[in-house]
């Protein structure tokens, strides 16, 4: 730590930026005060992967855990942060840390702008991917997908959605709605092994020949295009099911189709070109419109940050500093700042999906974190020493009493385990037994 005084740093957020960020400080000799949302810590390593990912979510817990054990890192789970929460932006602020780092993820959701949106039937991705997941508040809703599920996107987040919708919810059919082509699908090949088992070929054949004019005015030769998509299709996990997987290319959702009940009876859609844009394509409308029978949609289109949580905010995204500061990494991508005032949020950084809603998996936001230390020790390495962590803790403690909060530390944590082990195996959780409520988990923690 060069010499510099150890100081006490409140990190919001336990998923791998937030870690990260804590990681970091508590290594160089700082105090580290975690405040998670969730009683759990992980976040996106917790509830975002797919959960029979058991040895990289292993993996990722090891290393949590062994964070936690240090004496200089201090976890409470269970405290939730905005207007109307346990805690406002500025009572932590005013908790007396020499800093506070936000990597709480995109808690809020992107509008889908698509007429229909609010019909019986339709689904956020993400909300999906928590209630597989487990995620208190998300784990025990009912999600009634009817027999043919249709999942705007091409990207891993709409594999992860078919793979729960072929192996455990077993529906009759799920077709991938993509705007552009085959050649421009996002996901990796290696999580295709997931649902490959399931292509439905013939259909996968008859929308090549669908598009095959579009494909060839852009240069792109057909056949060889749909020899590169089916060669992705080796190493398949063991099918399961009898559902059908399938693409449906070119083609844009323009308004969602109810039945007199308001539940989903279909998509209007829109067919697409591709034209040229540099090295890439872009898809462009035709204004020729059709009906797309299916029971339910779920929307893959990304996330954006929590407005509620009273930090400055602008189009989705938490306001950072526009000036930069010329450091590498720049201190200016990861300062809060409040436009209104044109200045800097003293002492506030922001990091992870806090930061850029939505942009990278766990490795991206754990470089993130990483990134956003260096910048956070600079500026403490600047800084007189602020309070001592016991009297921040005191503070924290003594407002979430009076607000009647239950904030859960790492003994909790150890109690919870326990507990959950214990049941391994006498549910249908996919992976590993989880509670779905949090006065499920509380009820184990003493």
């Amino acid at each position: 730590m060069s010499g510099a005084q150890s100081q006490v740093v409140i990190v919001a957020g336990a998923g791998p930026a937030g870690m990260a960020v804590a990681a970091a400080l508590s290594k160089v000799g700082h105090e580290v005060i975690i405040l998670n949302r969730d009683i759990k810590f992980g976040g996106l390593a917790e509830y975002g992967i797919f959960p029979s990912k058991l040895k990289l979510r292993g993996g990722l817990k090891k290393q949590y855990w062994e964070l936690l054990q240090q004496k200089n890192v201090h976890y409470l789970g269970n405290v939730t942060i905005g207007n109307g929460k346990d805690l406002t932006v500025e009572e932590v602020r005013g908790m007396g840390a020499s800093a506070v780092v936000f990597t709480i993820g995109a808690q809020g959701t992107k509008a889908i702008g698509v007429e229909g949106d609010s019909a019986q039937g339709v689904f956020h991705a993400k909300d999906v991917v928590y209630h597989f997941n487990r995620l208190p508040g998300f784990g025990d809703r009912p999600f009634d997908m009817g027999k043919h599920v249709a999942v705007i996107g091409a990207g891993d987040v709409m594999v992860d959605i078919a793979h729960w919708l072929i192996r455990y919810k077993q529906v009759k059919r799920v077709t991938a709605i993509v705007r552009r082509g085959p050649v421009e699908r996002k996901y990796n090949p290696k999580e295709i092994r997931s649902i490959c088992a399931n292509m439905d070929l013939e259909g996968i054949n008859a929308e090549f020949a669908r598009i095959t004019d579009r494909l060839a005015k852009v240069g792109q030769n057909p056949d060889q295009v749909l020899k590169a998509f089916t060669d992705e299709f080796t190493k398949c996990e063991p099918k399961v099911s009898e559902t059908k997987m399938g693409f449906r290319f070119l083609a844009s959702p323009k308004r969602i189709l109810v039945d007199g009940n308001n539940r989903v009876r279909g998509l209007e859609m829109e067919d697409n070109r591709l034209d040229p844009k540099g090295e890439d394509t872009v898809a462009v409308g035709l204004k020729e419109y059709y009906e797309f029978p299916c029971d339910s949609v779920v929307f893959a289109v990304g996330d954006k940050v929590d407005e509620t949580v009273g930090l400055p905010y602008r189009n989705g995204v938490f306001t950072t500093n526009p000036n930069k500061t010329g450091n590498d990494p720049d201190d200016a991508l990861f300062q809060a700042y409040d436009e209104s005032t044109g200045k800097v949020m003293e002492g506030v950084f922001l990091a992870g999906w806090a930061r850029k809603a939505s942009e990278g998996l766990v490795g991206v936001a754990k470089r993130d974190g990483d990134w956003c230390a260096e910048v956070v020790e600079r500026y403490l390495e600047a800084k007189a020493g602020g309070e001592g962590v016991n009297a921040v803790l005191e503070r924290l403690l003594t407002r979430l009493k009076q607000r009647q909060s239950r904030p859960v530390d790492v003994n909790g944590l150890r109690a919870l385990a326990v507990a959950e082990s214990a049941f391994s195996g006498k549910t249908d959780c996919i992976g590993e037994f989880k509670f779905s409520a949090n006065q499920d988990m509380l009820k184990h923690i003493v």
